[in-house]
């Protein structure tokens, strides 16, 4: 199957880890191998990853310099690049009889994007409640809850078009596996006069992945992440994983906006317009999700 894997940034950088290179990169090592396992089992990958912790801890980084600090499209860049050169490595060392090629991509969104008005997508390290409340008044963040910890949150306008995606076609179809869309891609808009300037946000991958699946005619969008499946009454004793579910009967609104309902409605687009199912589950899990018998899936809606 052509299998377009999201791998979350939480997946790369766990949950609370300091980040620093090492930590990525053993992370980044880890799920190479996963990934080295679905090439494995004979299936063709197209790999996108998010940028959460990394793009917050350059926008610290910029903040902390002299001079005005560099705009989010432009640390979405720097982050792409950062970890496409780390799983391209790592993917190299495990799969020895494959090309791979790790590429900036544009992502088209929409200046008039509610999103701008409403910034849900969560950014940078967790803090605790009181130093999120803190840093906000400090610097002008608008800060959410994240499970247990809070976290800076930053416009996620949906995506209209993967620029790239023609290229990534070519290369897709004489066997290269590619990294893409990384962090969601890097957000730009279109001037009246049809040029190209990027704008202020953070794209969700997972949407950013389900439109790329769609435009590369993939057969299965595999969601992965640091929880083993989708929950219903997360967080509450009544908690339960759900296996297999039709599109029509999963409502996005019932999961937590900026970590796993991004996901759903991401799964229910691609089952919904590609008539073929998407799967959130554990990284580890990968294999598995893939033969049904772990994760979540998410089936298309019955003709």
């Amino acid at each position: 199957m052509r299998i377009v894997v999201a791998l979350g940034g939480n997946a790369l950088l766990k949950r609370g880890e300091p980040m620093t290179a090492e930590n990525q990169r053993a992370n980044i090592r880890r799920a190479a191998a996963v990934l080295a396992d679905l090439v494995a089992a004979g299936h063709s990958l197209v790999i996108t990853h998010g940028n959460g912790p990394q793009v917050g801890l350059l926008a610290l980084q910029a903040a902390a310099s002299p001079g005005p600090p560099f705009p989010l499209d432009v640390l979405d860049a720097e982050t792409a690049g950062m970890i496409g050169y780390v799983l391209q490595q790592e993917l190299g060392n495990a799969v020895k009889d494959r090309l791979f090629a790790a590429l900036l991509t544009q992502v088209k969104v929409d200046p008039n994007d509610p999103a701008f008005a409403t910034p849900t997508k969560p950014i940078g390290p967790v803090y605790d409640e009181a130093t999120a409340r803190r840093l906000a008044a400090e610097r002008g963040w608008q800060v959410a809850p994240d499970n247990d910890k809070w976290r800076r949150v930053v416009a996620s306008p949906k995506p209209v078009a993967i620029l790239e995606a023609e290229v990534l076609g070519f290369l897709v179809e004489r066997g290269v596996i590619v990294i893409c869309a990384g962090g969601g891609g890097i957000p730009v808009v279109e001037r009246e006069d049809g040029s190209l300037i990027g704008i202020e946000a953070v794209i969700d991958k997972d949407f950013a992945s389900s439109l790329l699946a769609r435009q590369l005619a993939a057969d299965f969008l595999l969601m992965l992440t640091d929880v083993d499946a989708v929950y219903v009454d997360w967080g509450r004793p009544s908690a339960r994983p759900l296996g297999f579910v039709m599109a029509c009967d999963l409502a996005p609104g019932d999961f937590p906006a900026g970590s796993m309902r991004p996901k759903v409605e991401a799964g229910i687009e691609f089952a919904r317009a590609a008539g073929k199912p998407a799967a959130i589950g554990w990284l580890e899990d990968a294999v598995e999700i893939v033969a049904g018998l772990r994760g979540t899936w998410i089936e298309p809606v019955d003709p």
